[in-house]
């Protein structure tokens, strides 16, 4: 059922209030919420009036298609957005943008440039200031008064800022891989089942009808049972350019304390900050874990394991050894289900996924690179005319990924791409890199998230947060 987001926000606003004044107040030192703040419509209208004084952006509406008259959208229908991380986010943002039921109304970034970039983009598309540009994501959370959030920070903030969110009572459009750590991904599911949230992952694939139609004609065994997987992914790492002169000597305008957060510290090198941290495993995962959640989450998809994973995990591999670069060169692993089926991952296939079964192959990917249109192949072409059947295959529909997220914050249903499904394919790649990093077979409890009898591999799936930081 549809509900105008009117009605959404009616029914959500004491909570979120509520869990906003929480969070509001742990940052200055009161998390305890008293006797007098119990949600009457009196207190309700006091604490309203605290929170605007308190600096809360509402934006300014005065023109006719702004007032829902001329083709517009009502304010009271539209979806309060915020934006934190203004490189990858910029992409989000400029696909958000053009509903007519979405306002922007903050952009949060650690680099002063990058803010102001973005909140200049948001204000020239709106024709008006409406954005203000925020340095601090908890601030923001706290008082831009948002109904859901667009996060697109580096791999090592994912978890801390996607728990601050949902405690603050937002909706999340995230970024994949999902986390860091795969402890921190359970933690952010947790969270999203906890307090209510909608989110969706930012694996677009599942939006594209080409990977659609291979998930069904899987699902519905027109390729016959399946006996293995081959998942490609893109390996290698940057070249790595000449020391520069300012290592050590952040930019002006960029709080470079903040850019590391939770992370252990490591000085300033352009070489890593906003471009290339993705390389070196204190902030990010590789080329693995960049396409685990695109490749390895199609594959997870197709064989309905949205919910678990494989048990045992073996592979090899090799590691950057030129600083500041870390991550793997290029890697295999193999993962084996409790089925006896077996799913390789490679640096060195070819970039998409292969599935085998009794009739034949078929095989989904991207047609020219990263960024090219999909391609779906089979080794009997019959297998691509095949018609799926309805009832077997029961699979959400999505055919816009950004456009899913919003109908789902109006109406409250899962997401193409939820929490737990970006978890357990992120998952994968986590389980995966432990088992290239240390050379050992790592046997897994999908269903409790364990690692059997290996304390030294169990400790690599937890992070460790620098000084205030944690979730």
């Amino acid at each position: 059922m549809f509900l105008p987001v009117r009605k959404i926000r009616e029914k959500n606003l004491v909570r979120n209030l509520r869990a906003r004044l929480v969070f509001f107040r742990k940052m200055n030192g009161s998390a305890r919420l008293s006797s007098e703040d119990s949600f009457s419509r009196r207190h309700f209208l006091r604490n309203a009036a605290l929170a605007f004084s308190a600096g809360v952006v509402f934006p300014t509406i005065v023109s006719a298609r702004a007032l829902g008259r001329d083709g517009g959208v009502a304010p009271s229908n539209r979806i309060v957005l915020g934006l934190v991380g203004a490189s990858q986010g910029m992409v989000n943002l400029s696909r958000f943008l053009p509903f007519p039921d979405v306002q922007v109304v903050a952009v949060c970034d650690v680099d002063t440039k990058r803010r102001e970039n973005a909140t200049r983009r948001v204000n020239t598309h709106y024709q008006r200031d409406v954005a203000r540009g925020w340095r601090d994501f908890r601030e923001m959370f706290a008082r831009a008064n948002l109904d859901a959030v667009i996060l697109a920070a580096p791999d090592h903030w994912h978890a801390v800022m996607a728990v601050a969110a949902l405690r603050a009572g937002l909706d999340v459009f995230g970024e994949k891989p999902l986390a860091h750590t795969l402890a921190e991904g359970r933690a952010i599911v947790d969270a999203v089942r906890r307090h209510g949230r909608v989110w969706q992952t930012g694996s677009w694939q599942r939006s594209i009808s080409t990977f659609r139609r291979a998930v069904e004609l899987v699902r519905s065994g027109c390729v016959g049972k399946i006996s293995r997987i081959e998942v490609g992914t893109y390996g290698g790492i940057p070249s790595v350019a000449a020391t520069p002169a300012n290592i050590g000597k952040p930019p002006a305008g960029l709080d470079y304390e903040m850019w590391v957060g939770p992370a252990a510290w490591t000085d300033y090198d352009p070489r890593v900050t906003h471009l290339r941290w993705r390389y070196v495993l204190n902030y990010g995962g590789g080329r693995l874990m960049d396409f685990v959640g695109h490749h390895v989450d199609i594959a997870q998809w197709a064989l309905g394991c949205d919910g678990t994973g494989p048990v045992r995990f073996s592979g090899k591999g090799e590691f950057a050894t030129t600083p500041p670069y870390d991550a793997e060169r290029n890697y295999r692993f193999v993962c084996t289900y409790a089925n006896g089926m077996e799913m390789a991952v490679s640096s060195a296939l070819q970039p998409g996924i292969k599935f085998y079964g009794e009739r034949g192959w078929l095989y989904v990917g991207r047609a020219r690179g990263i960024n090219g249109a999909a391609s779906l192949k089979a080794s009997d072409p019959a297998i691509l005319n095949e018609t799926p059947d309805s009832g077997a295959v029961n699979i959400r529909y999505s055919d816009n990924h950004w456009r899913d997220f919003l109908e789902c914050v109006k109406t409250r249903a899962e997401t193409v791409s939820p929490a737990e499904s970006g978890h357990r394919s992120a998952s994968i790649g986590h389980l995966g890199h432990i088992a290239v990093l240390t050379g050992r077979e790592i046997r897994w409890d999908p269903a409790t998230e364990t690692i059997r009898d290996d304390e030294s591999a169990s400790a690599l799936l937890r992070p460790v947060f620098r000084g205030q930081w944690g979730i």
